[in-house]
């Protein structure tokens, strides 16, 4: 079983890498990058790619780590028992199976994904611990262990948030993932939108590299953010002569809504449109 990437994936030679080796070790492969780089669409890709299900938990501030496991539901027996409904003679009525109970007792081999887990409380990640080595939990109110008939791959994802404690990352396969450089971003774009205009893309490349080597900027524009601006400069028609025109007028890029996601970021393009445009007068 080993993971080559997908049609519609770009998957770097260390990616893959990273990912069988956890797949090997029988690990978590805790995977890190900034926001945009392709964490989570990575585990979709990985059970598409090994033809496995898919499970996903998305981690929130609130996630306890028995959540992944069961709840047991005492409001709903409790109101079912004074309403005579027989079934509150089993108490299995009223546990509800979370994402790490279904992946424990999937029929085939699947990928779980754990999804921003530096979301949670810090303890979140140590609860996970026992679980996720001995791949067995016990349920209290009912006397059963759960155990897991076939390990599953677990992929695990963090925007480092909050710093995860070392007994937790001992125990995973890291990996992060690295900004696409041009020509795996040309890569990526050539997935999604096969044939687009070469020199469209050479430009909006070019122009999308520059924003985020702007100086100051609060939020560097993303792949998924460029996949988006490339599709509004096709359906407005944009022209790379367009996209070319960097003079002062024109510093901030074309349909930039696309890109840059907040005021502060909008502001400091007009201020170095300002200040070439002030330059350009000085000369």
């Amino acid at each position: 079983m080993r993971f080559t990437g997908t049609d519609s994936y770009v998957a770097p030679p260390d990616l893959t890498t990273a990912v069988n080796a956890a797949i090997v070790l029988e690990r978590p492969l805790l995977v890190k990058g900034e926001p945009g780089t392709g964490k989570t669409v990575l585990a979709e890709e990985i059970a598409k790619g090994l033809g496995a299900p898919l499970l996903t938990w998305n981690v929130k501030s609130t996630t306890k780590a028995q959540q992944g496991l069961y709840e047991y539901d005492a409001v709903s027996r409790l109101r079912d028992s004074q309403l005579g409904d027989p079934r509150v003679s089993d108490i299995a009525n009223y546990i509800r199976r979370g994402k790490l109970w279904e992946a424990f007792t999937a029929p085939t081999r699947p990928v779980l994904l754990i999804d921003e887990v530096d979301k949670a409380d810090i303890e979140f990640p140590n609860d996970l611990l026992t679980e996720l080595d001995r791949m067995e939990f016990h349920v209290y109110e009912t006397g059963e262990t759960v155990r897991a008939e076939k390990r599953p791959i677990v992929i695990i994802t963090s925007n480092n948030e909050k710093e995860l404690p070392d007994a937790f990352l001992r125990r995973c396969f890291f990996h992060y993932i690295k900004f696409p450089d041009a020509q795996t971003l040309q890569a990526i774009v050539e997935v999604h939108y096969p044939g687009i205009k070469h020199r469209l893309v050479e430009e909006a490349l070019r122009v999308f590299l520059e924003t985020r080597e702007v100086p100051g900027l609060k939020k560097k524009p993303s792949t998924s953010e460029l996949l988006d601006w490339l599709k509004l400069l096709v359906a407005e028609d944009i022209s790379p002569e367009t996209l070319r025109e960097r003079d002062g007028r024109k510093l901030i890029p074309p349909l930039h809504g696309a890109l840059l996601k907040n005021e502060q970021d909008v502001s400091l393009f007009e201020k170095l449109a300002f200040m070439m445009r002030r330059e350009g007068r000085g000369g």
